[in-house]
């Protein structure tokens, strides 16, 4: 298949395009005018710029539509209102895509669309939607409009709602790559007490996730995660354990967030049977991997 990408250089798309590519299908990767390059065929464009969308889906001549592409400025992306705009966007994109002939559309949501159950994991059919913030409203209004547009243009829509991912690339603030970095550079990793259970998942497994889903033909909402369920000050822990430097990983020195909430685990059915995905790697792997990123790049700058 042919596969326009959106958001192709960012932490999830350039694993996504490498996914994509080693199953044998052609990537066609969107990144920003001022973001960083992409392997392979590439539009340097900026999706939110008038008259975008159309020239896109016309250059492209896409089969399939992997669309990753939102605001995503660690700390901030919450409540910003840029989120409408990329709303807009989405759907101005989905539908030109269409008019150009694409039948197959997987756009990115966030497991903060669910209301998140307390005694168990959010099921796509089951677990109901709440608003939190700006941007998971925005997400869940997107995926309505979507679903409206697949109806009217004959559409098969797949809504892939991503969990906790880490992994190489990581923005270096965010709990696994903040806690690698202050280990391999010898300092305290000073953490809340992370009492939460998440479902953490690496990149290139939820890369991979998306490529199978998008190249697929499963419909509707799909959790991508790992089906393991972690207590987060666990993963500090076994960062620690990695390192060989446990004492350095300091638990309960941060606050607790007040709005923290317990629990953000999935149930992964959806993605293990019907879409026939399995990941590859287990956290403990996959830390042990991220530690070793942040150990070159202290190595590489010093």
């Amino acid at each position: 298949m042919r596969v326009l990408l959106t958001g192709a250089s960012g932490f999830v798309g350039r694993c996504a395009a490498a996914a994509l590519r080693e199953m044998g299908h052609s990537v066609v990767a969107v990144v920003n005018s001022g973001g960083r390059d992409a392997d392979g065929e590439v539009l340097r464009v900026d999706l939110l710029s008038a008259g975008t969308a159309g020239r896109i889906a016309e250059a492209a001549s896409a089969d399939a539509l992997l669309h990753l592409a939102w605001t995503t400025r660690h700390g901030a992306y919450w409540n910003d209102l840029a989120n409408l705009s990329w709303l807009a966007a989405t759907a101005e994109l989905v539908a030109a895509v269409a008019r150009r002939g694409t039948r197959r559309v997987c756009v990115v949501g966030t497991c903060f669309e669910y209301d998140w159950p307390v005694d168990g994991d959010c099921d796509e059919d089951v677990t109901p939607t709440a608003s939190h913030t700006v941007y998971d409203a925005a997400k869940t209004a997107c995926r309505l409009v979507l679903e409206q547009l697949a109806r009217d243009m004959h559409l098969s829509l797949a809504w892939a709602r991503l969990f906790h991912l880490y992994g190489p690339g990581e923005h270096p603030d965010r709990l696994v790559s903040s806690v690698c970095r202050a280990l391999v550079a010898g300092r305290p990793a000073r953490c809340s007490s992370g009492s939460g259970l998440r479902d953490f998942m690496d990149v290139r497994d939820a890369a991979s996730a998306l490529a199978h889903l998008v190249t697929g033909d499963v419909r509707g909402i799909v959790n991508v995660a790992s089906g393991e369920t972690v207590r987060i000050r666990d993963v500090a822990v076994t960062l620690g354990d990695l390192a060989g430097r446990p004492e350095l990983v300091a638990v309960g020195e941060l606050p607790d967030r007040p709005d923290e909430p317990p629990r953000i685990t999935a149930s992964t059915s959806r993605l293990n049977r019907e879409v026939g995905f399995q990941p590859e790697h287990r956290l403990r792997d996959g830390l042990n991997d991220a530690l070793t990123y942040w150990t070159k790049e202290r190595d590489r700058h010093g």
